[in-house]
């Protein structure tokens, strides 16, 4: 791509950054303080930076490269899962339909294992939540935008990935090969005893709602039922807006946020089911996106919470494309949930922490003696600007 089509992309943040002032500026502020904002006063220095860069560095510098990097920095730094992508990006045809059982999240120059998915290839390698990814198959993680790296997990069944992996529960660095399976339907477990009930609900994915209301007509409701949210990392929000519905009695489920659009709020409506004697919510860092403001909604309804913060990642993305061929992915939307937290920031914190739990591990007895204890102080950073 032409190096001023780059340079045109790198600006786009800084052209937002000094603009968003001027509109706010009040009439009052003289005209030459405004003239002295030009929001693209910048670009010409940014013109020179590259013109001295290409011309003075002691070796000279691949500017595709430099300047491809300056673009991904930008975008990354406004948002995690911004991305670029090139023309030959968008010729590219699909990978498969094989994956590894990962979510990952890029964090500059690694990434980070978000999400594990139960019994998949990921989970029998032994990778877990919080591990640290440098290399795929040899390339380092740094250069991949975030379309990229998730790219770089599918592909054909019976492929393999290998990835040099820091372990979060220990000092080491190694390489782990993780064989492409094809994921099949996650299926809803209930786990029942005489003292409560608990369903680990591992995703939103359309028709979740009508599973659930298919078991829960079994279950005894003067038992508490624990609703399991901590593998669930994927799903579609409308259909979070129908589980909560089984749930809770009604009202605000998420408000969506747009630049330059009037907010948008989705309610949910109640199913009209028997209420159960007390619904707890058990989440942490693998409750994302929907599963958070299924969190965020049932909490504001008065449920008791168990877990650890949640990530944050409530946020909607939009492909746009690029007049001199190319597009990029950017976070557009974002969530805010039922009580006021901001989802794509600092995510849902629980009344009580629980930490430490083995993926085998019934945390029942843990929850239900947890009940009688007083609640953790309340976080208000999750709700600051």
């Amino acid at each position: 791509m032409h190096q001023r089509t780059w340079l045109s992309l790198i600006s786009l943040p800084l052209v937002a950054t000094f603009t968003y002032p001027l509109v706010r500026q009040t009439p009052t502020k003289p005209a030459a303080e405004a003239r002295s904002q030009d929001p693209l006063a910048g670009l010409a220095d940014i013109q020179d930076v590259l013109g001295l860069v290409r011309d003075n560095y002691v070796d000279r510098p691949d500017m595709e490269k430099v300047i491809s990097g300056g673009v991904l920095a930008v975008l990354e730094r406004a948002h995690p899962l911004n991305a670029y992508l090139t023309p030959e990006d968008l010729r590219l045809p699909d990978p498969g339909p094989a994956d590894i059982g990962l979510r990952l999240l890029k964090r500059g120059i690694y990434a980070q294992v978000v999400a594990v998915r139960p019994g998949g290839p990921g989970d029998k390698a032994g990778l877990q939540v919080g591990d640290v990814i440098r290399k795929i198959d040899k390339e380092s993680v740094g250069p991949l935008s975030a379309w990229s790296l998730e790219r770089a997990l599918h592909g054909p069944a019976g492929t393999s990935l290998n990835l040099l992996r820091y372990a979060s529960t220990e000092a080491q660095i190694k390489t782990v090969t993780v064989a492409r399976e094809v994921p099949g339907k996650a299926t809803i477990t209930l786990k029942k005893s005489d003292k409560a009930h608990m369903v680990s609900i591992p995703d939103l994915m359309p028709g979740r709602a009508v599973e659930l209301k298919t078991m829960l007509p079994k279950l005894d409701r003067k038992l508490p039922l624990v609703l399991d949210l901590r593998q669930c990392s994927e799903g579609d929000l409308t259909e979070a807006a129908l589980v909560a519905g089984l749930f809770a009695p009604g009202g605000t489920f998420v408000t969506i946020q747009e630049h330059g659009q009037k907010d948008r709020i989705l309610e949910f409506k109640t199913a009209g089911e028997a209420p159960f004697a007390k619904v707890i919510l058990l989440f942490g860092p693998s409750t994302l996106g929907p599963a958070e403001a299924l969190t965020s909604a049932l909490k504001k309804a008065g449920n008791p919470t168990f877990g650890e913060r949640t990530l944050g990642l409530g946020v909607e993305r939009t492909r746009l494309l690029l007049r001199q061929g190319g597009a990029v992915e950017l976070v557009t939307k974002r969530w805010l949930g039922a009580g006021g937290e901001k989802l794509d920031r600092s995510g849902i914190v629980p009344d009580h922490v629980l930490k430490g739990l083995k993926a085998d591990e019934d945390p029942i007895p843990k929850i239900l003696a947890g009940l009688n204890e007083k609640p953790a102080p309340k976080d208000d950073s999750q709700n600051a600007a």
